[in-house]
């Protein structure tokens, strides 16, 4: 039975791995053809694998210690089935690899791009929205957080600002102008104008809750958002180098977080992680026009998000009509209605890890072949 937990525990990880770094070194082969300009070698692969391993080595220092100040979230118990964590396990884990994936993206352009700048702020703002949610959670005995208006407000605070901010920012763009989206033949750009700043707040808001809403298994955010960071760094290569850099090192970051959080997981990255990791991907997709790579790469964390919609408004229509709310799912996200199906953790995670690499080979094929 150990054997076997060894197996499943580390088996998903390795395979994620090798995944990552066989594409990641596949770009690196060919990325200077894709930009026509003489690149670094391991351009991607290098930030990929810094982030990781100081992630990784950040953790065994920071989880015991989150540990120790008993920042716990509360497993969530569904009837019957059993989690594979204990009863509470540290959070905020956001805390430990954000910064180091930000840092690492700053460091590795040289303190020089004004693009991962300005990602690198609104993730950190990003990150603080979240730590500010998993703070009041701590301290409530309901385990509530930030009022889902208040959070909503903020989010769009943030990227109503980052959208000004860009418009006026003199920032890399192979196309002489902005406000344009890229995509596949026959449509080409798109010039969007002033709706531009509308798409790139709804962005932003939308993004950290699709991973908040994804993160409720062992790895399972976590890996969704390396695969979705380095689709989203595959795509901005030919429009902006720096983003990519910035785009593999969130990827290192989430993947060394994963190795604290896969199967029988010691830490979550609580709110602090996720909408951290939803503003630093709006950001990529808003500074490059690249939203739809990123809308399809993320399909997992929408079906996720739609799940709760879909539950919510069926079981209001049937309340209304009929007197008594019915369910589409046994529970909502739909990873949890998977569990109550009786499908393991491990098998939906690597199941939502195989959909999500196909998803991201093809949003990384979509946004090369749109610029």
């Amino acid at each position: 039975m150990c054997v076997r937990l060894c197996r499943i525990r580390y088996g998903i990880n390795l395979g994620l791995l090798a995944f990552l770094t066989l594409l990641l070194l596949f770009m690196d082969s060919f990325a200077w053809k894709i930009v026509r300009l003489p690149l670094p070698p391991y351009f991607l692969t290098l930030p990929f694998f810094t982030s990781a391993i100081l992630v990784t080595l950040a953790g065994y220092v920071c989880v015991p210690m989150l540990d120790r100040m008993k920042v716990h979230e509360p497993i969530r118990r569904l009837g019957l089935v059993t989690h594979s964590r204990r009863q509470t396990i540290p959070t905020m884990g956001g805390l430990f690899f954000v910064p180091i994936g930000v840092v690492v993206a700053i460091a590795m352009t040289r303190f020089s791009s004004i693009e991962v700048a300005g990602a690198a702020a609104v993730t950190v703002l990003f990150a603080a929205i979240g730590l500010v949610d998993d703070s009041l959670s701590l301290g409530s005995d309901n385990n509530n957080g930030l009022s889902a208006k208040i959070q909503l407000l903020l989010e769009g605070a943030v990227g109503t600002c980052f959208a000004f901010w860009l418009e006026r920012a003199s920032i890399s763009s192979p196309y002489g102008m902005k406000m344009l989206v890229p995509l596949p033949s026959p449509l080409r750009l798109i010039c969007l104008g002033k709706l531009y700043l509308l798409l790139t707040s709804l962005y932003f808001v939308s993004m950290g809750n699709l991973v908040k809403a994804t993160d409720g298994l062992d790895g399972l955010a976590g890996g969704i958002a390396a695969l979705a960071f380095v689709a989203m760094a595959i795509v901005v290569l030919p429009i902006c180098s720096d983003l990519s850099i910035f785009g593999a090192s969130m990827a290192g970051a989430c993947f060394g977080f994963l190795l604290h959080n896969r199967y029988r997981a010691s830490v979550s990255m609580g709110g602090t992680g996720s909408l951290a990791i939803g503003g630093a991907l709006a950001a990529m997709a808003a500074c490059s026009g690249m939203f739809l790579p990123l809308f399809i790469s993320s399909g997992v964390s929408i079906l996720e998000a739609a799940s709760v919609i879909i539950q919510v408004a069926f079981y209001s229509a049937t309340k209304r009509l009929k007197g008594k709310g019915r369910r589409v799912f046994k529970t909502v996200p739909f990873h949890h209605h998977l569990r109550l199906s009786g499908l393991k953790e491990p098998m939906i995670v690597t199941m939502a890890y195989v959909i999500s690499s196909l998803l991201s080979l093809s949003a990384a094929y979509i946004g090369l072949i749109s610029v």
